[in-house]
């Protein structure tokens, strides 16, 4: 996990830092949150679900199957899709909150310091650095639509149509199915037995995710072509390049415009 260090004028006015290079860093990650803002682009390549904080449901993203191994990740730390869940994009970046509950940009702090690559942190009239600024404007964004998304995620899970998603993808004959614990996912059954006052408070936000949720399962034969791919790729030590065919560009542009 990275260690956040709050940004500051007076600490960091001389410092650089070394943008991010790929996506390493969720390497080991087998979930990532989702914004309601982005399910549109989320939906032709990921399966969706949610998982429990405290009381509430997250919305996430599913990244791997074995809890270990991000298999949307090139070995060279490229993504593997056409689109890259916002909640990765602002890496090294993050917003956290005070104990005043401020909320204060931070930056990992394995990514401050100097290098060839390396860029500043804030410009010469102490103003914090154009791309520094691109990137906090994003995240806040970001930000506004996560408490948007929360709230949504409230209400869906206030109806008890959320429940526990016993995840186990075949493989293929003599292979042991590939599991996911810890994951939710929305009864259709219930949904669809709500009556209809409780049904009409899921107008919006909470029945778009529903439906992305329920939509989604769809892919979760991807996952599983790629757990075999990479597995196959580790063993014979192929060359990356053989898995471009799952490369098709991605959105790397730090912008709230989710639409088409």
């Amino acid at each position: 996990m990275p260690e956040w260090v709050a940004v500051s004028r007076t600490q960091h006015a001389d410092r650089h830092y070394q943008p991010r290079q790929g996506y390493r860093f969720a390497a080991e990650q087998p979930v990532t949150s989702i914004l309601l803002a982005e399910l549109g682009k989320l939906l032709p390549h990921y399966a969706l679900g949610f998982v429990q904080q405290g009381e509430h449901y997250q919305p996430v993203a599913l990244l791997g199957l074995n809890g270990q191994q991000n298999l949307y990740l090139h070995p060279d730390g490229r993504w593997l899709g056409n689109y890259v869940p916002a909640s990765l994009r602002g890496y090294p970046f993050t917003l956290a909150n005070t104990e005043d509950q401020q909320q204060v940009l931070c930056i990992a702090q394995e990514h401050l310091g100097e290098d060839d690559q390396s860029v500043p942190l804030f410009d010469e009239e102490g103003q914090l650095d154009q791309r520094v600024q691109k990137t906090l404007a994003f995240l806040q964004e970001c930000e506004k639509n996560r408490q948007v998304t929360q709230a949504a995620a409230g209400v869906l899970g206030d109806t008890g149509v959320i429940e526990p998603w016993p995840l186990k993808v075949e493989r293929g004959e003599g292979q042991e199915p590939l599991k996911v614990n810890g994951l939710y996912r929305v009864n259709e059954q219930a949904l669809n037995a709500l009556d209809a006052d409780t049904y009409a408070t899921l107008r919006g936000g909470p029945m778009a995710l529903a439906h992305a949720q329920l939509f989604s399962m769809g892919q979760l034969s991807q996952l599983a072509e790629r757990a075999r791919f990479h597995e196959k790729h580790h063993a014979q030590q192929q060359s990356s390049e053989n898995l471009d065919h799952f490369f098709d560009g991605n959105d790397e542009e730090l912008t709230f415009d989710f639409g088409d």
